[in-house]
Formats: C-alpha cells, sequence, structure tokens
C-alpha cells in the first residue's frame, strides 16, 4: 500500500478509536454509575460528570484537529 494511504486510513482509524474509547468511557461512567440521571436533585457528582464530559469532549475534537491538521505527503500522487 502507498505511504499516503497508509497514512490516511491510520488516522481514520485513529480518530475512530478515539471517539469510540470516549463514548465508551462516558456511558460507564454515566449509566453503570448512575451518574448522568437526576434521581430527586442535583448531585455533587452529577455535576462532576457533566464538566467532565465536556471537558473531555472539548480534548477529543482538540485533539482530532491536531490529528488532521499536518498534511499527508504523496497522497495525490
Amino acid at each position: 500500500m502507498e505511504p499516503g494511504i497508509r497514512e490516511f486510513f491510520k488516522r481514520i482509524v485513529t480518530t475512530v478509536s478515539l471517539l469510540i474509547l470516549w463514548m465508551m468511557i462516558n456511558v460507564t461512567i454515566g449509566i453503570k454509575y448512575n451518574s448522568a440521571f437526576f434521581d430527586t436533585s442535583i448531585r455533587w457528582y452529577n455535576i462532576v460528570f457533566y464538566i467532565w464530559l465536556v471537558a473531555s469532549f472539548v480534548a477529543l475534537i482538540w485533539l482530532c484537529f491536531k490529528i488532521w491538521q499536518k498534511p499527508i505527503e504523496n497522497l495525490h500522487d
């Protein structure tokens, strides 16, 4: 396989893997440990969970932009 195509597929796999890992972590913490739901009132762990959710999503988007920012060599040959 050509190096440009290999780098392109590597970036796709890395991005999708990071997204799936992020989703698995947040679903596990949110649903299994009951942090995403409000029972009768807002608890401290609900606030921490939603702050973590937003902060980690911003970090995920920043990391994906950083991965895709560098041009791919030999892609159009």
